[in-house]
């Protein structure tokens, strides 16, 4: 029972290994591919669209609510201690920081980034991936480069909309809703948010969208080498719910880790 226990505690570690080097081979592979001509520029278009543009609506609610919940929470707390004239600058403080670009990540991951793995884990068991490399054709310059691109382009963009979304549905609920003061609301917000804290939020959102295409597409680009992943359809499924997983606890991992350095 010793032995075997040893056993597995040791081939667990030689997975993780094995694992961890294989993603980051995966990754610096992906980058270079960047440099790689031709450029297929159509396809980055292609992608921005599916992971941005497609992101659009769920964004859009997703940002005009928590800004709302925000406005009535943040209006009832601070009136409490005669502070509801920074009403605005605690929301947008509170988006620009840390939930627009967590939320933001967060979205996307359930959304597009589900959609790369299961994509690329099909790809892999039908045999394609296999087939572009049969005809000399690098897949990381083919499908991946792209859709790394893409995503550290759409992701940024889409927390902007987040974070300026968010900021009027809080004025909604603080101001219209509850007869708050709306010249406050904005004053409040000129004086309290600076750069650092725009670029605090920039910096999440590119490090979040670079989490989110690596793990996701990482995940789905090797599902034939994930233990215990099983095969055809159930070990595309299995590796897209880890992968959504993996991606999201990450993200909140470099949030608290960002936000210690950068503060």
């Amino acid at each position: 029972m010793l032995y075997q226990a040893i056993e597995r505690l040791g081939n667990s570690a030689l997975y993780q290994t094995r694992d961890l080097g294989r993603m980051g081979r995966y990754l610096l592979l992906s980058l270079l591919g960047v440099f790689k001509r031709p450029f297929r520029f159509n396809e980055l278009l292609r992608q921005i669209r599916l992971i941005g543009a497609h992101s659009f609506v769920v964004i859009f609610f997703t940002g005009a609510f928590t800004g709302m919940v925000l406005g009535l929470q943040g209006y009832y707390t601070l009136r409490k201690f005669g502070a509801d004239g920074v009403l605005g600058s605690a929301v947008a403080l509170s988006l620009i920081r840390e939930l627009g670009p967590v939320l933001t990540a967060l979205m996307v991951t359930g959304r597009a980034g589900s959609a790369m793995c299961a994509e690329l884990g099909i790809m892999r068991n039908s045999e394609q991936i296999d087939a572009l490399e049969c005809m000399s054709v690098d897949p990381f310059r083919y499908l991946i480069t792209p859709k790394f691109l893409a995503t550290l382009i759409a992701v940024p963009l889409l927390t902007l909309i987040f974070n300026v979304v968010g900021i009027y549905g809080g004025y909604l609920a603080g101001v219209i809703l509850l007869d708050g003061n709306p010249g406050a609301y904005f004053v409040s917000m000129e004086h309290s948010v600076v750069n650092k804290d725009i670029n605090l939020g920039i910096i999440k959102s590119f490090v979040f969208g670079l989490l989110i295409v690596w793990i996701c597409t990482g995940r789905g680009y090797f599902v034939h080498k994930i233990r215990n992943a099983g095969f055809g359809a159930e070990a595309v499924s299995k590796v897209t719910t880890q992968a959504v997983v993996m991606t999201s606890i990450a993200i909140l991992v470099w949030d608290y880790l960002l936000t210690a350095m950068l503060l």
